[in-house]
């Protein structure tokens, strides 16, 4: 397992052909004037993942978050900065010899392989499984052979070659071309016994053991999930990179393999990166969440700090199902706060941060669950029903203010609290979780903590 940490990474792809130019950035990360047009999709990402820990990326579509997770497997290289896994810097390393495993979103596994093979297939092609042999005394091993080759006759060097050489390539040939056959015929080198028994291990932990002979055609999307999730767990690599590997489930099995990949990541302990564009896999697994938005990082904290504490405008909205309703205000020195159609007076932990914004605009944001129905005040916002959305459990409402129609807001009511499309109804706003943004910066004010 390892701590990964990302320095001052940018990327940028050359400006294409025909490119309007107005859609492209010249910001640079290199002094070099004659450095032609190119498109940033990713700007002064600093982050680090500690070990084993389990970090979400989320954001929108196109914000950057996949490539992020590309760039840290090698699938891209980065236009400026460093890449650390562990005490490695592998900005120059090629996939293969990062030692990171990922899981893709279209599962990328190989049609014509079973089960079993797909899951062996990193191992058989690495030589050797790394968790039952350390690569260091591994390395050391052969060098100390090759030592004591040199000083022996040249007889030894011809038998010793034929030995290590040629004997495990005849090895490798007939693994392969009996492996087919029935289990009886099929040969078996110690390799290949060891590529089994993780293969086993993996499968069980998975719950999978039963697959192991079919083919991915015969398999259900989330049977072919946990398979890909197989591969990556069976080379016992350092990192785990997941991009979107939910998305093609329905929601019932998105929520069963959610679950599953958080207790497998526990388990193993490894450091993952997981990244999404659905908030809710966000809330629920990750350790951290790193949001994104237009190739920078927005906000990196626990979920629900971002849920009660987002850092701008972008969070604050991205963050919550449904999202933060965002209204205009006016702050009045010292403590008040005015809309056409209500007012009301903050709590004084507001007074010190709110000096400097006296007879100024400011953005007020408020969750749904932190509106309620109470009786006609000055305080309270007048709103007519458009919509009702009864989900059993609970029940949502979009309203519209009633002397600002355009201005609409999202309401959550107890669902035992009946709602008719027209009804006009007063909102109270709790006025101790009330967010507030400064317009011009879209960053968040926080009131002074105690």
């Amino acid at each position: 397992m390892a701590q990964v940490v990302l320095e001052n990474i940018y990327k940028s792809f050359p400006l294409r052909q025909g490119e309007p130019e107005k859609e492209a950035t010249t910001e640079s990360v290199s002094p070099d004037a004659d450095r032609p047009l190119s498109t940033s999709v990713l700007r002064r990402i600093n982050l680090t993942v500690e070990d084993g820990e389990f970090m979400v990326l989320v954001g929108p579509s196109g914000c950057g978050k996949s490539t992020l997770l590309r760039s840290i497997a090698g699938l891209e290289i980065v236009t400026a900065g460093n890449i650390w896994v562990g005490d490695r810097l592998v900005n120059d390393l090629p996939p293969k010899d990062r030692d990171i495993a990922m899981v893709f979103q279209n599962y990328a596994l190989y049609p014509h392989l079973t089960v079993y093979d797909n899951l062996a297939f990193g191992l058989r092609r690495s030589g050797k499984d790394k968790k039952e042999e350390g690569r260091g005394k591994k390395e050391e091993g052969r060098r100390k052979k090759r030592e004591e080759i040199i000083n022996e006759s040249n007889n030894w060097v011809i038998n010793n070659f034929k030995k290590e050489q040629i004997y495990p390539f005849f090895e490798d040939f007939l693994v392969g071309i009996t492996r087919n056959l029935p289990k009886g015929l099929r040969y078996l080198s110690e390799r290949e016994k060891a590529v089994g028994e993780r293969v086993l291990r993996v499968a069980q932990l998975l719950q999978i053991e039963s697959l192991l002979n079919r083919l991915p055609k015969q398999l259900s999307g989330g049977q072919k999930q946990r398979v890909a999730l197989g591969r990556a767990m069976a080379r016992n690599p350092e990192v785990f990179l997941m991009d979107e590997p939910l998305s093609n489930l329905d929601a019932k099995l998105r929520a069963e393999t959610r679950s599953q990949i958080v207790q497998l990541q526990r388990q193993l302990g490894t450091t993952t990166i997981y990244v999404t564009h659905d908030q809710t896999e966000a809330m629920t697994m990750g350790d951290r969440i790193a949001i994104m938005d237009g190739g920078q990082l927005q906000q990196v904290a626990q979920p629900l700090e971002l849920y009660r504490k987002p850092a701008n405008l972008f969070v604050a909205q991205f963050i919550g199902s449904p999202p933060m309703n965002l209204l205009p205000v006016k702050f009045m020195a010292p403590l008040l706060i005015s809309h056409p159609q209500f007012r009301f007076t903050l709590p004084d932990i507001w007074a010190k941060n709110l000096q400097q914004y006296d007879g100024k605009s400011l953005i007020l944001g408020i969750r749904p669950e932190h509106l309620s129905i109470h009786p006609p005040a000055t305080k309270n916002l007048s709103v007519q029903v458009e919509i009702v959305e009864a989900l059993g459990h609970e029940t949502y409402l979009r309203v519209s203010l009633t002397d600002a129609p355009a201005v609409q807001m999202q309401v959550r009511v107890p669902p035992d609290r009946t709602v008719r499309v027209g009804e006009e109804l007063w909102l109270s706003i709790a006025h101790d979780k009330i967010h507030l943004f400064d317009p011009d910066t879209e960053l968040a004010i926080f009131p002074r903590t105690i």
